[in-house]
């Protein structure tokens, strides 16, 4: 039995990637990424850097892809076009009871290997406070979640064709 298995282990073609990367790394072997600014009229000043950061450590770490400064393989560029905060909801009193905060990053993705998968989209991620807490107190904290959220939507849309 046991020899069985493995001999429909190794007939199978499928391959899964843990990682969620579906790269062939016989054509593709490097990334460009490039710095994303702030273009956004309302700004948190860390959120570029931390931005910038956390990208660059999603494909570092999830991929075999290395990082080149020009003439990647694959390549990515874009801008944070907005930040903001709006009431979500009102209490009973009139007052706002929680307010939401919202992030886009507008991304341009060339595959100099594959031009069929080139694209220039938009990839947003919100997250609500209770209004009674100022934003200073929270905004770190939910500027890091929107920003990983996002990353994973730029990962999963550019290597991981789910």
């Amino acid at each position: 039995m046991l020899m069985v298995m493995a001999v429909s282990l190794t007939a199978c073609s499928v391959s899964y990637k843990f990682n969620g990367a579906s790269i062939d790394y016989n054509k593709t072997k490097t990334i460009q990424i490039e710095e994303f600014p702030i273009r956004s009229p309302f700004v948190w000043s860390p959120m570029g850097p931390f931005f910038n950061n956390e990208l660059k450590d999603k494909y570092n770490s999830f991929t075999k892809l290395q990082q080149v400064r020009r003439g990647g393989d694959l390549k990515l560029e874009g801008e944070i076009t907005r930040y903001e905060q709006r009431n979500k909801s009102v209490s009973a009193e009139g007052y706002s009871a929680m307010t939401e905060l919202s992030m886009t990053v507008n991304v341009r993705f060339t595959n100099n290997v594959n031009h069929s998968d080139d694209f220039e989209q938009q990839f947003t991620a919100t997250q609500s406070f209770d209004s009674r807490q100022s934003l200073n107190a929270v905004q770190e904290e939910l500027v890091n979640k929107m920003i990983k959220d996002i990353v994973d939507q730029i990962f999963n849309a550019t290597v991981a064709n789910w």
